[in-house]
Order: C-alpha cells, then sequence, then structure tokens
C-alpha cells in the first residue's frame, strides 16, 4: 500500500480519534460521567455506533485516552515554557493556567482503572521533581525536603487554580506556592553556620538551572 494512502488512512483515524475524545469530554463536562452513553458520544462526533466501537469499547476507555492526551498536551506545554523562560515561576504559572482551564471532570471518583489515571499524573509529578532537583541544586528551593515530594505539594496546591473566581486569584495562588517553596526563616540563635545556609536556601526561586 503507497505511503501517502498509508498517512492519509492513519489521519483520518487520528481525527476521528480526537474528535470522539473532544466530544466525551464536552458531553461530561455538561452531564458528568455517568450521565453520558456511547450511542449520545457517537451522536455528538457524527459518527456511528459500530464506528465508534471500532475505535473504543466503552465510555471508560475514551476518558482514560481523553486523560492521557491532557497530560501529553500538558507536559509539552510547560517543557516549552521552560525552554522559552528558564524559570520556575513560569513553568508553575503556566501549569496554574491549565488548572484553571482545564474541564471539571473527576474521573478519580469515576472510573474503576482508578491506577490508569494515576499514572498518568505521575509523569507530570515526576517532570516537575526533575525541575526541582535541579532548583535545590542551585540553591534557589529548599532542600529540607526531596523534589518528589515538593512537585507533590506544587500539583496538589496549583490545583486549587481549578476553582480560582479570577486572573489575579490565580497568580496569588502561583505566589503561595512559590513562597512554600523557600526555605524557612531560621530561628533565632541559630549558629552562624547555620544561619549562613538557611540564607541561601530562602533565595527566591529564579531561573531554572541550565539542563
Amino acid at each position: 500500500m503507497p505511503k501517502l494512502w498509508d498517512d492519509t488512512i492513519e489521519a483520518h483515524r487520528q481525527a476521528v480519534r480526537d474528535a470522539t475524545l473532544d466530544a466525551t469530554a464536552a458531553l461530561v463536562a455538561e452531564r458528568g460521567v455517568t450521565g453520558v452513553t456511547m450511542s449520545e458520544i457517537a451522536k455528538r462526533t457524527g459518527l456511528g455506533r459500530a464506528t465508534l466501537y471500532k475505535y473504543f469499547p466503552d465510555v471508560e476507555t475514551i476518558l482514560l485516552a481523553w486523560h492521557e492526551r491532557q497530560v501529553g498536551n500538558h507536559l509539552h506545554r510547560l517543557s516549552s515554557i521552560r525552554d522559552q523562560t528558564g524559570r520556575l515561576d513560569a513553568v508553575l504559572e503556566a501549569y496554574a493556567v491549565i488548572c484553571s482551564e482545564h474541564p471539571k471532570i473527576d474521573l478519580d471518583a469515576s472510573l474503576h482503572r482508578a491506577d490508569d489515571v494515576a499514572k498518568a499524573r505521575r509523569h507530570l509529578t515526576d517532570y516537575l521533581a526533575q525541575l526541582l532537583a535541579e532548583e535545590v541544586a542551585a540553591g534557589r528551593v529548599r532542600n529540607d525536603a526531596p523534589p518528589k515530594e515538593l512537585a507533590t505539594y506544587c500539583v496538589h496546591a496549583l490545583a486549587a487554580a481549578g476553582v480560582a473566581p479570577s486572573k489575579a486569584a490565580v497568580r496569588r495562588l502561583v505566589a503561595v506556592t512559590l513562597a512554600g517553596l523557600r526555605s524557612p526563616v531560621p530561628e533565632q540563635g541559630e549558629s552562624e553556620a547555620g544561619t549562613g545556609s538557611a540564607t541561601a536556601r530562602r533565595m527566591t526561586p529564579g531561573p531554572l538551572a541550565s539542563g
């Protein structure tokens, strides 16, 4: 079979898949996960039910595919911000904006394969942990907790942007999250050596270390 034909077929399949994921996400946002059926998805997408079942066996599989696509898109967007700016604060603000724009779909409470959802989200946490490890090594982020824990803190803290009432509220949330990444102020009476170390750790997160 000619390569051009193969590419055309594959592009068509991808277009059908993307349209199905988008239609399903829109329906779930309107009615909730339990209020959506394969028939409704087929109708919204403009496909026959038989065609839809060739791509996905059920609603849950569609939602898992949608979630994986979302996480992949988010990682690509954050990587681009990191490459363009080299700043941790810009990456975290971009993630907060993503959370504020994200369709409000609670997959954890609705899908049986919660492990698959958690696995996809771990990719995001692992990516942020890599960035934070660079920041810790450069002395711009607190070093009294492992980067993975700090990344988990960022993911959960910035998820609150999903219910933020305004862009200004999102920016305030980012500022509070960044403040939590700085080292705590040392207690009075801390040794001179300890004070010097703490001062270095209190530095505001700035440009990411080159990687």
